[in-house]
């Protein structure tokens, strides 16, 4: 579907919700998928998971909210002596608080793991993506777009990743294309902590949506693994909401 056969493909935060996802997708159109993630125990399940569909993957663990992070990660990776075809940064987090609130060890957390280990991992990996239309794709938000309420921080950090994205597109034409997806609220266990810790409910939150309903992972990962094909080839620099509507008034 996506032309990705026997391409390499590196996904940050690979190992739940819109990155395992896109994992999926990638395996099941024949790649072999490189899952980034902090948790071992859950990050060994899901190369599991891929495993059936693509037998070359694996998961490697590494905490990208730090350069030495990010350069461990890069070194595993480079050990296999192989390229990659599309790079995926969509390890993130999500912490609402209201900018009188947040503190500096919050504020680190928010960009430390949004902003700078989507730029020191990409940094250590362009080295490895010199064919022609690699393929890099960050993941933002909604709220690096339009914002949000409560949550100033988070809304800084997604837009830094937004506007990363188009300086990046600009320095790495033409041989890498840069894009960015930013997706509304998904079904995945980062909305489930966010709902636990917010005074609304799963009701409430669709009420927000023009289709009524939040997003499901597998349809952002369809946008990652069709904006990565070739059949893509004219776009770069694009920040692409899918957000049931919400953006749109």
């Amino acid at each position: 579907m996506y032309m990705m056969r026997n391409k390499q493909i590196v996904i940050s935060g690979g190992t739940s919700g819109i990155g395992l996802a896109t994992a999926e997708l990638f395996a099941q159109d024949g790649a072999e998928v490189l899952l980034i993630g902090r948790n071992k125990a859950k990050g060994l399940s899901a190369a599991q998971k891929i495993q059936q569909l693509s037998p070359g993957s694996v998961f490697i663990q590494a905490d990208l909210s730090t350069m030495q992070g990010c350069h461990n990660a890069a070194q595993s990776i480079k050990r296999r002596g192989r390229e990659i075809d599309v790079l995926v940064n969509a390890a993130g987090i999500y912490a609402e608080g209201r900018l009188g609130t947040v503190t500096e060890i919050e504020y680190d957390e928010l960009m430390n793991i949004n902003v700078k280990g989507t730029i020191f991992l990409t940094q250590e990996l362009l080295s490895l993506m010199s064919k022609l239309d690699a393929s890099i794709i960050n993941i933002a938000s909604d709220a690096g777009v339009n914002g949000n309420y409560g949550c100033p921080v988070y809304c800084a950090s997604k837009g830094a990743v937004v506007a990363f994205t188009r300086g990046l597109a600009l320095d790495c034409a033409p041989l890498i294309r840069v894009n960015c997806i930013c997706p509304g609220d998904v079904a995945t266990p980062l909305v489930e902590k966010q709902l636990v810790s917010g005074n609304y409910t799963l009701a409430e939150m669709t009420k927000a949506y023009p289709l009524a309903r939040i997003g499901k992972a597998e349809e952002i990962a369809h946008m990652i693994c069709a904006i990565a094909s070739p059949l893509n080839g004219f776009m770069t620099g694009s920040i692409i909401t899918i957000d049931g509507g919400l953006t749109a008034g």
